[in-house]
């Protein structure tokens, strides 16, 4: 315990002498209740002094550092080898998450996390919060309640006598926890009034755009669409039943399940947008701008993917179904996309069969443009590419993307080599990620394989980025 006092520094304010004290205090707490008595108790309580032992040295792997001190000392005191190993079994089962694989290990398990069932909760908590904040394990309050959430709504006691006694001030613990994490997200993510306002501006003009294109292009022309929207024009068509009685109808089903699968509040925005593009497709007459086929596909469905674009941006949607999608995909093996082609299939096939092959055909061009617009809408028509470099002449590189490029990097250590027939040939090499624009990969790469023209380079779309440096005007 001297060692303890002295050796850790000041910053240990959680795993010092005294929880160690506190550990030992309520292992024999613990024992009494269980009835562990003799050369158990003793290794018991020989395990709880040196169970953090190895915080002299080392944050990280501290177990098994307390273990090696263990086997350093205890010799010295007549400890067998066996006792040793048993005591280190129970040290090492404190190792997070816990894994005690006997009773004395349960008993230490519950000692060294005694205090999160404690009326001394909150003042362990704190000192804890402060050693993490240190060590940059956590950095803000907030960060620390979710943490501590976590830990808690995992963490289980082993022995009958700790959930018997602790248990019910732990969940008690834990519910002011939630209430805590509760009461303060909603101050540091409540939505702004001029969020509120911009949102209802891009749903009310993506609606009146998506109205347009239907009204405009597609139904003076017995064009079709994908999803509940192709569905709608295509009943429309066949049965002259209302159009914009029709897209509310089918889509009322997806809504609902909406609620279960991907909650209420997104369930109450598309059921507004559907609501309002009902009501504008019943407002807005007919009036056909052209009858050039392949304008109607192309500025139809730009038109259309606009306005489906503008509701997504607003976070609702105009059509439900993907949430089919999503619903079938958790209950079948196929993918989201794999279930949606499927349907727009049976809708292009059965327009085919009642319309024509040619109409079916410019309906599906019509499709791919409003597809092909809505990334454009939603992810921004400078849509960034995140870049991975690998390359033994990292530090050439890194040069040329900050100095030349202009771009910021993020830099993983990691290995290559590790190739067929030299497997066991491998060595330490810096990954380096960038994100740019696509108009600056080629000049990327350019500068990369200048440096080295051996390198390892692959790309991603990324589907949103903000924030750094992404937004300042490059040259190319």
């Amino acid at each position: 315990m001297g060692k303890l006092e002295k050796g850790l520094p000041s910053y240990t304010t959680y795993h010092n002498p005294e929880h160690t004290k506190n550990v030992i205090n309520a292992a024999t707490y613990l024992a009494d209740l269980e009835n562990v008595s003799g050369d158990d108790r003793t290794l018991l309580l020989t395990a709880a002094l040196f169970h953090d032992a190895g915080f002299l040295q080392n944050h990280h792997n501290h177990e098994k550092i307390s273990c090696q001190v263990a086997k350093k000392y205890l010799p010295e005191f007549e400890y067998s080898p066996e006792q040793i190993d048993s005591i280190c079994t129970m040290i090492m089962a404190t190792q997070l998450p816990q894994t005690p694989g006997n009773a004395l290990s349960k008993i230490l398990c519950d000692a060294d996390l005694f205090y999160l069932g404690s009326d001394t909760y909150n003042e362990y908590s704190n000192r804890l919060f402060l050693e993490f904040k240190r060590n940059e394990i956590v950095n803000t309050h907030t960060e620390w309640i979710m943490k501590q959430i976590e830990f808690l709504s995992a963490h289980t006691y082993f022995t009958k006598s700790a959930i018997g006694e602790l248990e019910p001030k732990k969940q008690e613990t834990l519910k002011k926890l939630k209430s805590e994490l509760a009461s303060t997200i909603p101050r540091n993510q409540k939505t702004s009034s001029r969020e509120i306002i911009q949102d209802t501006i891009l749903n009310i003009l993506g609606v009146i755009i998506a109205g347009f294109a239907l009204r405009c292009f597609l139904v003076p022309n017995k064009f079709f669409d994908g999803g509940i929207t192709g569905l709608s024009l295509l009943l429309h068509e066949l049965y002259h039943f209302n159009l914009s009685g029709l897209v509310i109808l089918l889509n009322i089903p997806l809504i609902f399940l909406s609620y279960f699968t991907l909650g209420r509040k997104f369930a109450i925005r598309i059921f507004v947008s559907v609501v309002l593009f009902g009501a504008c497709l019943y407002l807005m007459p007919d009036y056909p701008l052209t009858g050039d086929k392949l304008l109607v596909a192309v500025f139809g469905g730009i038109f259309l993917g606009m306005g489906i674009g503008l509701v997504m941006r607003a976070g609702a949607a105009l059509d439900g179904i993907e949430v089919l999608a999503l619903y079938t995909l958790k209950r079948t093996s196929f993918t989201i996309t794999e279930i949606i082609l499927g349907l727009n299939i049976l809708i292009f096939s059965v327009a085919a069969f009642e319309f024509g092959i040619e109409t079916s055909l410019y309906s599906i061009l019509t499709y791919f443009a409003a597809t092909r617009t809505i990334d454009y809408v939603v992810e921004g028509i400078q849509a960034y590419t995140g870049v991975t470099i690998i390359s033994g002449k990292s530090e050439a590189i890194k040069y040329e993307l900050v100095n030349n490029l202009g771009r910021g990097i993020t830099v993983y250590k990691g290995e290559r080599g590790f190739l067929p027939g030299k497997f066991e040939v491998s060595t330490d090499v810096d990954i380096i990620f960038t994100v740019i624009t696509r108009m600056e990969l080629r000049k990327l790469k350019n500068l990369v394989y200048d440096v080295d023209p051996r390198a390892f380079v692959f790309a991603n779309t990324i589907k949103e980025a903000a924030g750094g440096i992404l937004n300042r005007r490059h040259t190319h």
